[in-house]
């Protein structure tokens, strides 16, 4: 080896080519298109990842500042653009590339970000129509939150005052835009809910981009629209604008204007249902009316009112004949049970004992009391008693006889 030739650290050689780099136009500004691998985000903030393709692979560093203003969450295996400078980590020798910005390659982040929160809100079970709250018929307060200054407001108020002016409105005024709005319009749900302001909150604004409507597209107001107590109507731009918040809230308005139509019912339905419901009333009182006019009618001519006396005398004469039929008909039942006991009372003196004696007939017993009514039941010698109609006698058996 040549003592002429110097003799480099590590350290040297990798600041030397950090210098090189940093030098490079190229290399300090440059976007490249990539595959998502190996994507992890330390407890600092900080985010590492490759970016790849089928030729290669590339190094990537996003530090928190810049990883915190994207609108989308970087996944392995999606195809991005990032955009920043590559240089060399001196410590290690390794060069990467320090993104500056992260944008997804085909679509926007915007859209991106939209598809990746409503999945996972979804999947949380945010957007479940078990969880809608009805909207109340006739709500007394209504809160707008929304801007003060803009259009939607004046549309909403001048329908809410037309259609049903006993609703009392509140305003609650936020920013709808910018990176203080989503913020806003979430403590404005949140304090609403917890004081119970109003029996129905109408949160939106006018038209835009969607990046004009993004507030509304964001994790903490659609939260705060689930957590609300009161229900919630989304009314967010145009008809063909579709945000967060309209998946979340308890009914979607196609506009501001449209929402205030869905809040209140038109004071002129209602004139006119009160006027059918009054006819109605009238007509069925005044039947009620006539029929208790035509019963009394009846009743004040009726002979009991024009003649009470004559209608006791009538009573008197019903209790007379009742009187007589009850007596003729106790009468003759009583005949019909005398008949009926002297025939049962004939029938029983038919069957006496007495009457047979009477006709020449005896009663034979033994001595121990027994009736006999055969000669094999008796010896000679013994002594009987026989019952005769009117007394009895004690014999003895001096002969028996065969007839």
């Amino acid at each position: 080896m040549s003592s002429e030739r110097p003799v480099y650290t590590v350290t040297q050689v990798n600041s030397y080519l950090k210098a090189v780099m940093d030098q490079d136009r190229l290399l300090s500004g440059l976007f490249v298109r990539g595959e998502i691998s190996n994507f992890k985000t330390y407890p600092s903030g900080h985010s590492y990842f490759s970016l790849k393709d089928e030729g290669g692979s590339l190094r990537c560093v996003m530090f928190r500042r810049e990883a915190s203003r994207l609108r989308f969450r970087p996944e392995n295996g999606m195809k991005v653009i990032a955009f920043g400078r590559i240089t060399v980590f001196p410590r290690d020798g390794q060069y990467q590339l320090y993104c500056g910005e992260l944008t997804p390659d085909g679509v926007g982040d915007l859209h991106v970000a939209f598809e990746q929160l409503k999945d996972k809100l979804y999947r949380e079970g945010l957007f479940d129509a078990a969880h809608k709250k009805p909207l109340p018929r006739y709500p007394g307060r209504i809160a707008l939150i929304t801007s003060p200054a803009g259009a939607a407001l004046r549309d909403m108020l001048r329908i809410l005052n037309a259609r049903y002016p006993l609703a009392h409105v509140l305003l609650i005024p936020v920013r709808v835009q910018g990176e203080e709005a989503p913020g806003e319009i979430a403590a404005a749900l949140r304090y609403a809910s917890a004081h119970r302001l109003a029996d129905l909150i109408i949160t939106g604004r006018g038209g835009g981009s969607m990046e004009d409507l993004w507030a509304f597209n964001e994790e903490v107001v659609a939260r705060a629209i689930y957590d609300c107590e009161i229900p919630v109507i989304s009314a967010v731009g145009h008809e063909p604008d579709v945000t967060i918040a309209d998946f979340v809230a308890d009914l979607r308005a196609a506009t501001p204007s449209n929402a205030a139509e869905l809040a209140v019912p038109d004071q002129s339905e209602l004139r006119s249902a009160l006027r059918r419901y009054g006819d109605r009333l009238s007509g069925a009182e005044g039947a009620r009316l006539e029929r208790a006019r035509q019963t009394l009618r009846r009743l004040s001519e009726s002979r009991a009112l024009r003649s009470p006396a004559a209608q006791i005398q009538d009573r008197r004469v019903l209790l007379d004949y009742q009187g007589q039929r009850l007596s003729h008909g106790l009468t003759a039942a009583l005949g019909r049970d005398r008949a009926r006991f002297a025939g049962l009372a004939a029938k029983l003196d038919a069957l006496s004992p007495l009457k047979v004696l009477g006709r020449g007939y005896a009663l034979v017993r033994s001595s121990g009391g027994e009736v006999i009514s055969s000669a094999e039941q008796t010896e000679e010698g013994e002594q009987i008693s026989v019952r005769l109609a009117d007394g009895a006698l004690d014999c003895r058996v001096e002969k028996k006889r065969r007839l």
